[in-house]
């Protein structure tokens, strides 16, 4: 069971971290992925480490304001978010795959481990 936790209300330009814990003492092997979903919106594609690759796949539209980092020793993910724009307020979820391939991590489909969410809030 992943679990996502971190999210809240913050300010247009602020800065926030999520984490995600998984329990799983293989997790360093998993390919782990952040996502996201926007109201009235599809689930999206927001970062990814493929296995134990330790340099993260971004989407375009955030690269240079997202970080995504990996805690093997801890079997954690996070996401670090800066110049956060209410486009940014959506619910945020981690998954996993041990299966995914590197073409296709940003597919909701490739990953059948989900947290529940943690909701993040962007005030304009």
């Amino acid at each position: 069971q992943l679990q996502a936790f971190g999210g809240g209300l913050v300010q247009t330009g602020g800065s926030l971290r999520i984490s995600c814990a998984a329990p799983e003492r293989t997790f360093s092997t998993y390919t782990v992925a952040w996502f996201r979903q926007a109201p009235g919106k599809e689930r999206e594609f927001v970062a990814a480490l493929f296995r134990r690759n330790s340099r993260p796949s971004y989407a375009d539209s955030l690269k240079g304001r997202f970080t995504m980092s990996r805690d093997n020793a801890r079997s954690m993910v996070s996401l670090q978010m800066n110049s956060l724009k209410p486009d940014d307020t959506a619910v945020y979820y981690c998954a996993a795959s041990r299966t995914a391939i590197m073409s296709a991590i940003t597919v909701v489909g490739s990953y059948a481990y989900w947290g529940p969410g943690t909701l993040v809030t962007v005030s304009s």
